[in-house]
């Protein structure tokens, strides 16, 4: 992988982690860069599992792994606000 590769998982992470963190409801008390590796893993992956089922490579905006995507980020973000309040890692 290369520099281009990075930054634009990066990006992807931001964007992912994000809307990820926006379909929750509530307020979650995880730092900002939590919700960007939360988004990268789930962009990862949600291209993994897009990928398998068959749907990874369409024509335009991949819009079925795309929601794959911030569905994981969604579970992601549950999960790690759950564990980040309990063990009271601030």
């Amino acid at each position: 992988m290369d520099i281009t590769g990075i930054v634009s998982a990066i990006v992807i992470g931001i964007v992912i982690g994000a809307l990820g963190r926006l379909v929750v409801p509530g307020k979650q008390n995880i730092p900002i860069w939590l919700t960007v590796v939360i988004g990268i893993v789930a962009a990862l992956i949600g291209t993994a599992i897009a990928a398998a089922l068959g749907v990874s490579s369409t024509g335009g905006i991949d819009w079925i792994e795309l929601i794959i995507q911030v569905v994981l980020a969604a579970v992601g973000v549950i999960l790690v606000t759950g564990m980040y309040g309990r063990r009271g890692l601030r």
